[in-house]
């Protein structure tokens, strides 16, 4: 399934519309990554997450898609309900 879906993605990537696309999601892609990545750093699933932030499961799954970028506040709680704190660094394109 995975290989299936990494070809998939290398086939619509050769495209040079798709892949400005796909280039310009990526700080979305990589906040949703880092959510992700807490939650299972913390051992918690989405629904248990979601109870401990007093919203819903399919709110975190909003988030950890990508789709929709979390306020400062929405970012802050999620990192204090995995037991993490938020880091924010802005750095000089090369």
């Amino acid at each position: 399934m995975l290989n299936d879906l990494k070809g998939v993605k290398a086939r619509l990537l050769k495209d040079p519309e798709a892949s400005a696309e796909y280039a310009k999601q990526a700080p979305e892609f990589a906040i949703a990554r880092e959510l992700i990545a807490a939650r299972v750093r913390a051992g918690m699933t989405q629904a248990e997450l979601a109870q401990r932030m007093s919203t819903t499961q399919s709110t975190i799954a909003r988030l950890e898609s990508g789709r929709m970028l979390p306020s400062m506040r929405t970012f802050s709680r999620y990192a204090q309900a995995t037991n993490s704190h938020p880091v924010l660094r802005l750095v000089a394109k090369t």
